[in-house]
């Protein structure tokens, strides 16, 4: 038997890296898993990964900062499985790699749209399903960068993950006495696409960009997706309670 068996564990931005080793581990642990994504193709993909793998599961194609799809996407879920017990917000994008001074309001809005009212849309529909079940756990994906800012040039994430440590420490605050766990993994530099971006674009190319923040890790590599899945689906079971 797993650990979240008779549970329902949904996941956003889970095509891919992070967001798709959650939902396998969740699965794998016993959950019954709704996977969304933009990307159709990949996400369908994904869930048909995961059902080869044993798992439960459907997908859902979503844009998290359309908040009709955001509802809908909660509203499926309900109905495919009647309740929504855990939730991972993961969707997000790395955004322009550019100065501050150079930047635009165009990438500004759109970061600030999918990382923060994306994550602020997820939060407000999984939190009115969560309250009809009696309480549940959601784990918002911020970064090492909502802790503190380096010289890579992507100011906008760096303030867009602040804002997510922020929406789940009000989260946490107004729902914790309702039965909802709110918290956030802030995860280091982790082997995903997005990774991949900073790297690419790092002076010198590929190579000299990986050296930095290698180097400033005790293990001196990346972190796995995996790893952070993990840590993921910890807080959401009893265990984290």
């Amino acid at each position: 038997m797993g650990i979240f068996d008779g549970k329902v564990a949904l996941v956003t931005g889970a095509s891919a890296g992070i967001g798709l080793a959650a939902a396998r581990d969740f699965a794998s642990k016993g959950a019954s898993v709704v996977i969304a994504a933009r990307r159709e193709t990949e996400g369908t993909a994904a869930a048909e990964k995961i059902v080869r793998e044993g798992g439960a599961i459907i997908f859902v194609k979503t844009d998290v900062t359309d908040e009709a799809q955001v509802k809908n996407m909660v509203d499926q879920t309900v109905a495919t499985y009647v309740r929504l017990d855990y939730a991972f917000n993961n969707a997000g994008i790395l955004g322009d790699i550019s100065g501050f001074a150079d930047g635009t309001v165009e990438n500004f809005t759109n970061v600030m749209d999918i990382n923060v009212t994306g994550m602020f849309l997820c939060m407000k529909y999984e939190i009115q399903a969560m309250l009809n079940n009696g309480g549940g756990a959601i784990v918002s994906n911020s970064s090492i960068g909502g802790q503190r800012a380096s010289g890579v040039g992507v100011p906008t994430y760096y303030v867009s993950k602040h804002a997510v440590l922020g929406l789940t420490k009000s989260g946490a605050k107004t729902h914790g006495k309702d039965g909802i766990r709110v918290t956030a993994v802030l995860p280091g530099h982790t082997q995903t696409r997005m990774i991949d971006a900073v790297y690419d674009s790092a002076p010198g190319g590929r190579d000299t960009g990986k050296q930095n923040p290698e180097s400033s890790i005790p293990q001196e590599r990346l972190g796995d997706p995996d790893e952070i899945a993990k840590v993921v689906t910890f807080l959401c079971s009893d265990d984290a309670s």
